[in-house]
């Protein structure tokens, strides 16, 4: 009986050890994140911390507009547990992206509760370039990314409120930065119009040869217009973002006189900037040095 009991007791104690075992490798494990750009991808990352693994489709320095997904991004998709996706326009590609990879996860919509923005009848659907958006793409995450993985529920929560603090603060940096300059010199002349957020958020007036997408190009009449606009309102500086083809932006140059003030990140990080935090302080430093 003895050697029965104590047989029996190795048994479950070996059993439990191996249970035991194969809990602490499922949560070890990180929930799959597929995002559809970078700057999304960012922000996954600030939510999930070390319990996420989070990958862009559209890579560093690539033009979401004109993205063309590849076999090797829907076998992407189809073996995540989150695909995180902006909306309102910007990456309707990704629709048909789920579709090809019978995708059957989370989906989140980053962009889902941000109120729409007009610019000249176009809606721009850029909505980062205002730090508060942001905060509800960290919020639609965090709840997407707790559904998939109910036991990082409180993981994710508490990273996001420390995140929404940091963009608190970001955004109160970049208000005092602009504050001295006066508002008949905010003017700035970018590629193509994705910064309709932050001129509402700070009240800068921007100006592009391009809409709201960059998959049709500029016409020579809209181009010969902005220059004649740029010489009639003294725009501060001239712009080329990291993802768009930087000639039109330097013959406007040549042509109005105006200087380039440099690089903006408008739809994706690269090079030196890793982070959306990165990005929005970037850019509204060589804003506020070329009005300056």
């Amino acid at each position: 009986m003895f050697r029965r009991t104590a047989l029996s007791l190795a048994v479950y104690l070996a059993l439990s050890a191996a249970f035991a075992s194969r809990a602490v490798v499922a949560q070890s494990a990180p929930v799959e994140v597929v995002a559809s750009f970078t700057i999304l991808a960012d922000v996954v990352r600030e939510v999930g911390g070390e319990r996420v693994r989070a990958v862009s489709l559209v890579p560093e320095n690539g033009d979401a507009h004109v993205f063309e997904a590849k076999p090797a991004d829907v076998a992407t998709v189809s073996k995540a547990r989150v695909v995180v996706v902006h909306g309102i326009g910007f990456d309707r590609w990704t629709e048909r992206l789920l579709r090809a990879a019978k995708f059957s996860g989370e989906t989140v919509v980053a962009a889902r509760t941000v109120r729409p923005a007009t610019d000249g009848g176009k809606n721009d659907p850029h909505a980062w370039q205002n730090p508060a958006n942001v905060k509800l793409y960290a919020a639609e995450i965090r709840d997407g990314l707790s559904k998939a993985d109910p036991a990082g529920a409180e993981h994710y929560a508490r990273r996001t409120a420390d995140y929404v603090a940091r963009l608190d603060a970001l955004d109160a940096e970049i208000r005092a930065l602009f504050a001295a300059v006066p508002a008949e010199r905010r003017r700035i002349v970018t590629s193509h119009d994705a910064f309709t957020r932050f001129g509402e958020a700070y009240g800068i007036a921007f100006l592009a040869p391009q809409g709201v997408s960059t998959e049709a190009e500029a016409s020579a009449k809209d181009v010969a217009a902005l220059i004649r606009q740029i010489r009639a309102q003294k725009a501060g500086a001239i712009f080329l973002e990291n993802m768009s083809d930087p000639r039109m932006v330097e013959q406007i140059a040549r042509e109005t006189g105006a200087k380039v003030g440099g690089t903006l990140y408008g739809d994706a990080l690269g090079g030196p900037v890793q982070t959306y935090v990165d990005m929005m302080r970037h850019n509204a430093r060589a804003i506020a040095a070329a009005l300056n």
